[in-house]
């Protein structure tokens, strides 16, 4: 059996994993438009890692990167909100 400490672990790499896929896939886009993009998925994976390792960092109990990361997931949520509101917009305009 895995012990508490081995999962938490786990789930603070796989949220630094998911944080780290989101620029791979911004380097891919930009890539294939040849021109600097954020694609939307960037955002989603931005507010994911982001709420993951906030996890871990509460259960750390480190305040450095619980500070660091709350003030990520607001930013990436209000990306999002942004996001879907100009596409609610130009969708009824």
């Amino acid at each position: 059996m895995l012990s508490t400490e081995v999962i938490w672990v786990t789930i603070g790499f796989l949220g630094q994993s998911l944080f780290f896929c989101r620029w791979v896939l911004q380097w891919f886009v930009s890539e294939r438009n040849a021109e600097s993009r954020i694609p939307i998925p960037f955002w989603y994976m931005s507010l994911g890692g982001s709420v993951i390792v906030l996890c871990y960092a509460i259960y750390r109990e480190d305040p450095v990167f619980i500070a660091g990361q709350s003030v990520g997931a607001v930013v990436y949520l209000r990306n999002l909100v942004l996001i879907h509101r100009s596409q609610a917009r130009a969708s009824s305009g």
